[in-house]
């Protein structure tokens, strides 16, 4: 796994053995991280036990915004109030994610799959393996395509950049093809997928690679 940009990260990843499979998804605000995740809830729920837990400092915003959306069952969707900078939970001190975990996982045992929200952050905010498997960083296009190699570890260090909102590449004067060479240069080998969730609502892409990164966990030793 990639390492993670020299941030200390005090948690040991937990063995997934008896566990559902958790998925982290961050990136700064505005980037359309609660989109994609409505996205995935959508392209996948039908054949995948999934639950989904959101981070925000004070209110339950995104948390609300899927519900209202019907994307899951209004019980599979819990919100954690972080009350503090956002990468604290997912990174520093991660117990208030993982109880909303662990209560997702005793109210659905056959659960297999946790979607976890950041709260929106800088280039900076990674996921501690202790809480996460996979992680996504989501950046978008509106941010200039100067973002990508900007670095940080969100974008070095994440299994997987999805740059958003390629749509509004013309409208804010961003070259695609620029931010694309640039992200695929600093990850080096990384996987990058770029997308709109106007032109493909149900972010067929990253879907996939979520599907491969299931099967390959669910695959004999």
């Amino acid at each position: 796994m990639p390492a993670d940009g020299g941030h200390h990260d005090p948690h040991p990843h937990e063995p997934l053995a008896g566990r559902a499979f958790r998925l982290g998804i961050g990136g700064p605000v505005g980037s359309g991280k609660t989109a994609l995740v409505a996205a995935l809830c959508r392209a996948l729920g039908a054949a995948v036990e999934l639950a989904v837990v959101t981070n925000d400092i004070y209110t339950t915003e995104d948390a609300d915004f899927l519900r209202a959306a019907g994307v899951l069952d209004r019980e599979r969707i819990v919100a954690v109030q972080t009350g503090c900078c956002p990468h604290t939970a997912i990174r520093d001190d991660i117990t208030a994610n993982l109880d909303a975990v662990d209560g997702l996982e005793r109210r659905f045992p056959g659960l297999r799959l946790v979607i976890i929200e950041s709260g929106g952050d800088n280039l900076t905010a990674v996921f501690s393996r202790g809480l996460v498997d996979r992680q996504i960083f989501v950046v978008d296009v509106a941010g200039g395509d100067k973002v990508p190699r900007k670095g940080g570890p969100g974008v070095t260090t994440a299994d997987l950049l999805v740059i958003n909102k390629t749509d509004l590449a013309p409208l804010v004067g961003a070259d695609l093809d620029v931010m694309t060479t640039d992200a695929h240069r600093v990850r080096k080998g990384l996987p990058v997928i770029s997308q709109s969730l106007v032109d493909t609502p149900d972010a067929p892409a990253v879907a996939g690679w979520v599907r491969e990164q299931l099967a390959a966990v669910a695959a004999p030793a």
